[in-house]
């Protein structure tokens, strides 16, 4: 069966910067100071960093030289200096940054970043108090697997602190650790996203089921191929996605009740698009064809079968290419779990997508059919798979702990699964609400809204039904669990 499962400085005039200083700022004669600021010294001088960073000619911004960070797999190419402020006071860190998932920021305080600048150089700003503070840590730094990013005329704006031999800048690029790595900008406000079959299974009125159970976020399967890298519904020829009106419908009246959409490819039946569609090109230009049709800004990535760890650099090249027309496109990658987290297909996907320079919002563990672990209920052996997961994403990433877990989507199945071992009661979904809400997880989900219903008993079902759930319920009761997880 199937779950068918990211230093211009701020571009004004010189007077209209003094006057916005000085509602902020007093107007001291001693101004904060970063050392090196624009790299003219040639050298990573003043500044703490990896060691794929370096500073080059010909990318400058300003005068001749300027960072490279070169963020790969496993780096995010960062640059740290600790400059000395005046506690609580306000100041603005500025810089001119050059390429894609650039971050701006202070360490354990405010930040910002761009998912591209189109070739050249744009501005970043971050205004920030000091509190108690009397020195703050800058960086700067890319996302993995990026590629290459140049940054220039690195500013903080504001009264000068007193320099301390504790908050002097280390020359060394060892000296300290480097700061977490800040994360993408997650899954932003698609919290609680419910699959839905819309063509299949015969799916429930949707106006009727945001009524009746406050979900309002849906994530919408599957798109297929049904021939010649031509998107389609279920992979139908019947149902092609260029010439949909009922899944529009459905689109239309899901952003009516506020909420919205993702359209996740593949699924466990079928073929998916990246096995036929040939180069990432024409991949990408199949998927944006169903970007275009929906007004799409999320999509979900559910390659199951022999489609796991399959033909990756196609796919995921694809996936780049799609970022890079798309800046605020959100890329959910959903994995089959085992009774260890992922399996290792899927942990080389995470890799491959790095390598290939796309980027995963949320990792999406499907969190059912995999055989109870030897913990003696469903709820606990839940919480030991994504555990297991969440520990993988750390490891792959290394990230923190809070970051892992909000990059973790943990995704469940009402009712009887295809696993006779497995059972997903009301009340487990609403156990593993309070756990999803203690871990604070990207996403909490289930498969699927076709099946929040029980079974008619006069009707023959299959064991894992599509249709229903086959445990005993009132409609919806699944979704009004899911409605109220909110990150």
């Amino acid at each position: 069966m199937r779950r068918p499962v990211l230093l211009t400085l701020l571009a004004v005039a010189a007077t209209a910067l003094g006057a916005a200083l000085a509602v902020t700022v007093p107007a001291l004669a001693d101004a904060a100071s970063v050392t090196n600021p624009g790299f003219e010294t040639g050298t990573l001088s003043g500044w703490n960093c990896d060691p794929t960073d370096s500073v080059v000619t010909g990318h400058a911004r300003s005068g001749s030289y300027a960072l490279a960070g070169a963020a790969d797999g496993g780096s995010t190419a960062q640059c740290t200096q600790t400059v000395p402020v005046l506690a609580n006071t306000s100041y603005t860190l500025t810089a001119q940054v050059n390429g894609s998932y650039v971050y701006l920021g202070i360490t354990g305080g405010a930040s910002t970043w761009t998912p591209g600048t189109s070739g050249g150089y744009s501005a970043l700003s971050v205004a920030f108090t000091s509190g108690s503070a009397t020195s703050v840590i800058i960086y700067l730094h890319g996302w993995y697997g990026q590629g290459t990013y140049y940054a220039d005329d690195v500013a903080l704006a504001g009264p000068a602190g007193n320099p301390s031999p504790s908050a002097s800048p280390s020359p060394s690029p060892t000296a300290s650790p480097s700061p977490t790595p800040t994360t993408p900008p997650g899954n932003g406000s698609f919290p609680n996203p419910i699959y839905l079959m819309p063509l299949e299974n015969n799916p429930q009125n949707i106006s009727t089921a945001i009524s009746a159970s406050g979900a309002k976020n849906y994530n919408l399967a599957f798109i297929l191929d049904s021939g010649g890298c031509t998107p389609a519904w279920g992979g139908d020829p019947a149902h092609p996605v260029a010439g949909d009106t009922t899944v529009t419908g459905v689109v239309s009246a899901i952003r009516s009740a506020g909420g919205d959409v993702a359209v996740s490819f593949g699924g466990y039946n079928g073929t998916e698009l990246g096995a036929t569609c040939g180069g990432s090109g024409a991949l990408a230009a199949a998927y944006q064809k169903v970007i275009d049709k929906y007004s799409l800004t999320r999509i979900d990535l559910d390659y199951e079968g022999d489609d796991l760890d399959a033909n990756m650099a196609v796919r995921f090249g694809a996936i780049r290419v799609l970022q890079q027309n798309n800046p605020n496109l959100k890329v959910s990658l959903t994995i089959p779990a085992t009774t260890v987290g992922f399996p290792d297909s899927g942990k080389d996907e995470l890799r491959q997508a790095a390598t290939a320079g796309a980027r995963l919002d949320l990792v999406n563990l499907m969190a059912f059919d995999y055989g109870l672990t030897n913990a003696s209920d469903q709820v606990t052996s839940v919480q030991l798979v994504a555990e297991a997961a969440k520990n993988q994403i750390k490891a792959v990433y290394g990230i923190d702990d809070a970051t892992a877990w909000a990059r973790l989507g943990l995704q469940l199945m009402n009712g009887h699964t295809d696993q006779p071992s497995e059972l997903f009661t009301v009340d487990t979904f609403r156990s593993l609400l309070a756990y999803a809400q203690a871990k604070h997880v990207g996403w909490f989900s289930y498969w699927s809204l076709n099946r929040d219903r029980a079974c008619d008993p006069g009707v023959p079902h299959n064991w894992a039904d599509g249709t229903c759930s086959s445990v005993d319920q009132q409609p919806y009761d699944f979704s009004k669990v899911i409605a109220q997880y909110r990150g």
